[in-house]
Parts: structure tokens; sequence; C-alpha cells
């Protein structure tokens, strides 16, 4: 069986990656999961400068999935250079860097830094981040600030761009659509969806930014539904996420027309679950004769 897929000129060996900010940068993971057997870590977003993240509590449990408002603390780019990139150079998988931003001339920062680095086989770039000049909307939440974003990073960027689409928009295939005219050599999707939980007992929100990104089991089929609809509009490469548990739902994103997939809030359940989810879909290939993990993309009838 053949589990390898193409992304933009990159080959993976197999279809499956980790979802940015819930692996770390690998390192946290490395004494549970083999990284050999994954096609891609994708890591946690790199700032230009450090962020400290949203003030807690920002993690809440909800019925099929979590919330979070980590704000995306991070150590920066400098850090992420000496320390991260060296660790990962070590295994034989690809290596994805997310990228997170509130200015476009913050990613711009960031995509510069990372142009020499060998070891980085792609950026996926986080628009979900708030604009902080353009009243703090969401880069992926407006058309046109996304097309302006995928422009700029694109003119500066030495490895190919994932755009990484945020849910939270009227028409996903709108976003597909200017992030392709754009540019960009690929799609990531979808991001949390923005949620809220309010402790009854206490008569507070749970979180201490009142709202936070709700992923897990629970979001599955909204995702599902958004990959099917921008891999109908939109040529290029996809990679689909949003609650994947197991092999089976590898494969659902697959057929809906995603080449890849994203394990996420399930590495905090199990931490074998990427490893495992790989592992589930070569056991599908191997019940149903598929000997090509290619033939399964786009396939639904």
């Amino acid at each position: 069986m053949n589990t390898e897929v193409t992304i933009a000129g990159v080959t993976l060996k197999n279809p499956v990656m980790t979802a940015s900010g819930t692996f770390g940068s690998g390192m946290e993971y490395g004494e549970f999961v083999d990284l050999n057997q994954l096609g891609a870590v994708v890591t946690k977003g790199v700032a230009n400068v450090p962020w400290p993240g949203n003030p807690t509590p920002r993690v809440a449990e909800v019925y099929g999935g979590m919330l979070n408002a980590i704000g995306l603390q991070n150590p920066g780019i400098d850090v992420f250079l000496e320390r991260d990139i060296p660790f990962l150079k070590q295994y034989d998988t690809k290596v994805i860097v997310n990228v997170c931003g509130k200015t476009v001339e913050d990613y711009v920062d960031v995509v510069e830094r990372l142009g020499d680095e060998q070891g980085v086989a792609m950026l996926e770039i986080n628009v979900s981040c708030p604009n902080v000049k353009e009243g703090a909307i969401a880069f992926g939440q407006n058309a046109d600030a996304l097309s302006h974003i995928t422009k700029e990073i694109k003119r500066h960027a030495r490895q190919p761009v994932i755009m990484k689409l945020s849910p939270n928009v009227t028409d996903i295939t709108e976003m597909a659509k200017a992030a392709e005219a754009a540019g960009a050599d690929a799609l990531s999707m979808i991001n949390t969806i923005t949620g809220m939980k309010i402790d009854i007992h206490r008569r507070k929100f749970a979180l201490a930014n009142k709202t936070g990104g709700m992923s897990g089991p629970a979001i599955k089929p909204i995702a599902v539904r958004m990959v099917y609809q921008a891999a109908q509009a939109v040529k290029i490469p996809i990679i689909g996420m949003g609650g994947i548990a197991n092999g089976e739902d590898a494969v659902e994103f697959l057929l809906a027309g995603a080449t890849a997939v994203s394990v996420g809030a399930m590495n905090f359940v199990n931490p074998y679950a990427a490893v495992q989810v790989a592992e589930g879909i070569r056991h599908y290939m191997e019940e149903y004769h598929v000997e090509k993990v290619t033939d399964l993309i786009g396939s639904i009838s």
C-alpha cells in the first residue's frame, strides 16, 4: 500500500499530521510518540516576539470537546529557531511551522526568518488572529484582508504557504477562493469554532476571556462539511481537521476532499492518537483493498 501524499510539491510518508497548538513543537510529545511515524509535525504558533497569552482560566471541558483561550502563548521566533528546529531536524518527518501575528508585518517578519531554514518544509499561516490595525477583526473573517495577507506572505515566503481558515464566517467557500486567488499553495481547515461556557454555580464565565475556541469530536460534522464545500470550490490541496479521533474519522475527511488530515484535541486525551490515526487509515485501506491513499481523496459519490 502506498500512503504517500504530496502537498505543494512536498511529499509526506502518510497523510497524518498534528494540529497546531495541540502538540507543542514535538518535543513535548517525543517521549510518547515516535515522530518518525507521522507525515508531518505542525508546530504551535510562532510569533516574531514572545506572546504571554491570555489570563487564566483559559481551558474548559465541554460536551464532546473543549474550549481554549490560550491566546497563542509562545516564546517567539528566536527561541523557536534555537531550541525547537534543531530538535525536529533529528526526525524523518516533515516540519510545518504555524505562524501567527497581529499585523501583516508581524507575519512577514517570521516568514522571512524561516526562509533559510532547510528543516522547514511548509508554513501554515494562522489567519484567525485579530488584525490590530483593522479593529481586531480576524484576518480570516474578511475576504479582502485574507487576500491581502496571503499575497504579502507569498511575496516573502521561500516555502509553500498553507492558509489556515477560520470557520467563523458566513461562507467558507468565499474565503477558500480568496486564499487560492491570492496565491496560497494549500489550505488547512477548520480552526476552532467560537464558543462559550458559563459556570452556573459561581455565575461566572468558565474562561477569563469569556469566549474560546471549541475543538474536539463535536465539531467534526461541521469540519467535514466545510472541507467538502471548499474542495468543490478550489483546486489547491486541503488539510482537513476538526474532531478527528481515529482512522475512520480521518478517512471521512479524505473522502470529502482533504489530501491530508491533522489530529488536534485528541492529542490531549491520548498522546498516541496521531500515530493510531495513521495506523487506522492503513487498516481501512487493507480492509477495502485500496492500493493508494490518494485514491480516497474526494471519492465520495
